[in-house]
C-alpha cells in the first residue's frame, strides 16, 4: 500500500474523531470514544454480486427529444460558464434565491415572449422550473383535486400524461385530427372538467397546427366553464415559417398557463423549464413551489440568462430552423427512397421529427424493442394513444442526422428492420 494511502486513512480518522495525535507516543485511538456493549458486526457481503456503475447510456441514432447536439455552440457557452462561475458570490453561495427563479432571467424570458410569441407578461408571472415536466407537476399540486376531469390530446404526450396520472385526476382523451383538439368532442366527453392541456402551435406527435376556431371555442369553453388551458408550446421555436401566434397571445380572460422548456433549443441536461401564469394564481403557485419545488440550480439559471441577454439565444434558434429544415427534408427523402414498401413517411410542417407508418403486420412497440437493441431508438407512435385507435408506426427524430449522413442512417435502419 502507498505512503499517501496510509497518511490519508489516517487524516480521515482524525478528522471524523476515531484518533488523535499523542505527542511522542504517535497516533493513537481517541480515549474519549464510547465504549460498546456489544461487539459490532457487519452485514456479510459475500454472496451478494458487486455493485456496477450504470453509466448514462449513448443516444441512439433517432432518438426523440435531442437536439441537434453537434451544433451547440459549446465555445460561447463555456466562456459564459467560466465568467458566471467566476462572479458567483459568498452571497449567492449562502443563501437560497428567489423562489420564482433569478429575475433577470425571467426578465429575458418575458422579452423574448413578447417579440417571439406575441405574449405580454411581466417577470413576475414567470416562475423557472425544472423542465417542463417541473412545471406540469407544479400545476398539477396547485389546480387539481384528485377525481377532476383533464383534458388530454388523443394521441398526445405521454410524459405528461404519465405525470398528470400521479395526481389522480381523471384523463379525458380527446380526439385530435386535421385541425387539432377537437373541442366539441372534448365538452361531449366532459363538459365539467378543470384543465385542458393542448400541444396548439406543434401537436405532439402529429405536427398539426390548431386552427384559429378550434383556439378560439377552446377559450370559449375555459371562459363559461371557468376552467383552466395549459398550453405546451412544444417545438414552436422550429416552426417553417412564421409559426401562428401562442394560445396564450389569444386570452382575455387569464385561463391559459403557458409552458416553455430549453431543453430542445438548447440541450436537455439543462433541465430548466418556465411557466407564464394568469395573474390571479400567481401567489397560489408561489406558496406551492416554496414548500415544493425545487427549481433549477442559480448558476445554471445565470449561465443561461447570459446566454439570451448577449444575443447567443436568437442566433442558435435562427441556424437551427434553417437546419432542421435542412435535415429533415433529407431524411424523409432518404427513408422514403430506401424504404419504400415498409414505411409511409410524413415530414410535419416544423419540429424535430417525422412520422414513419408501419406497412407491415408487425406493432411498432415490438419493432422499437428490436431496434434498441441495434442501437436505433425511434418512439413507438402507439404510445401516444389515450383510448381512441392506435396508431401503428414511428417517431423518427431527424436533428442529429446530418444531411450527408441521412442515406446511411437510412440503410441502417432498413438492415435492422430486415
Amino acid at each position: 500500500m502507498a505512503r499517501g494511502t496510509v497518511e490519508l486513512a489516517y487524516q480521515i480518522l482524525a478528522g471524523e474523531g476515531y484518533t488523535v495525535s499523542d505527542g511522542t507516543r504517535g497516533t493513537i485511538v481517541n480515549p474519549s470514544l464510547p465504549s460498546w456493549r456489544s461487539p459490532i458486526t457487519f452485514a456479510s457481503s459475500a454472496r451478494k454480486p458487486p455493485r456496477r456503475l450504470r453509466l448514462p447510456p449513448k443516444p441512439l441514432l433517432f432518438q426523440q427529444g435531442l437536439p441537434a447536439l453537434d451544433a451547440f455552440p459549446r465555445k460561447p457557452w463555456a466562456q459564459i460558464a467560466s465568467r458566471v462561475a467566476r462572479r458567483f458570490d459568498v452571497d449567492q453561495f449562502a443563501h437560497p434565491y428567489d423562489v420564482m427563479g433569478y429575475e433577470p432571467l425571467r426578465q429575458a424570458i418575458a422579452s423574448h415572449l413578447r417579440f417571439a410569441r406575441g405574449i405580454s407578461c411581466a417577470a413576475d408571472q414567470i416562475l423557472i422550473t425544472s423542465g417542463s415536466l417541473g412545471a406540469f407537476e407544479l400545476i398539477a399540486q396547485t389546480l387539481l383535486e384528485p377525481d377532476d376531469a383533464v383534458w388530454v390530446e388523443d394521441p398526445g404526450y405521454f410524459y405528461t400524461r404519465d405525470m398528470l396520472l400521479k395526481a389522480a385526476p381523471r384523463l379525458v382523451g380527446v380526439k385530435v385530427d386535421a385541425h387539432g383538439l377537437d373541442v366539441a368532442a372534448g365538452i361531449e366527453a366532459a363538459p365539467d372538467a378543470t384543465l385542458a392541456v393542448v400541444t396548439p402551435t406543434h401537436q405532439f406527435p402529429l405536427g398539426i397546427t390548431m386552427s384559429a376556431e378550434r383556439r378560439t371555442a377552446l377559450l370559449d369553453w375555459a371562459g363559461r366553464q371557468q376552467a383552466w388551458i395549459v398550453e405546451d408550446d412544444y417545438d414552436s421555436s422550429f416552426h417553417h415559417g412564421t409559426p401562428p401566434p401562442a394560445l396564450k397571445s389569444l386570452d382575455r380572460a387569464g385561463r391559459v398557463l403557458y409552458v416553455g422548456s430549453f431543453s430542445k433549443v438548447l440541450f436537455p441536461g439543462l433541465r430548466i423549464g418556465y411557466l407564464v401564469m394568469p395573474e390571479a394564481v400567481v401567489e397560489r403557485f408561489a406558496q406551492v413551489a416554496e414548500t415544493a419545488h425545487p427549481g433549477p440550480a442559480l448558476m445554471i439559471q445565470q449561465m443561461v440568462e447570459a446566454f439570451m441577454s448577449e444575443g447567443h439565444f436568437a442566433r442558435h434558434l435562427s441556424r437551427m430552423r434553417n437546419l432542421y429544415l435542412e435535415r429533415g427534408s433529407a431524411l424523409a427523402a432518404a427513408l422514403a427512397a430506401t424504404l419504400p414498401d415498409a414505411l409511409d413517411v410524413t415530414l410535419p410542417n416544423g419540429g424535430t421529427h417525422l412520422l414513419a407508418h408501419l406497412r407491415g403486420e408487425e406493432r411498432d412497440v415490438n419493432l422499437v424493442a428490436r431496434l434498441r437493441h441495434k442501437g436505433i431508438g425511434p418512439t413507438a407512435l402507439s404510445r401516444c394513444a389515450v383510448t381512441g385507435p392506435r396508431p401503428n408506426g414511428l417517431m423518427i427524430n431527424y436533428a442529429n442526422v446530418a444531411k450527408q449522413e441521412a442515406g446511411a442512417a437510412a440503410e441502417r435502419l432498413f438492415a435492422a428492420m430486415r
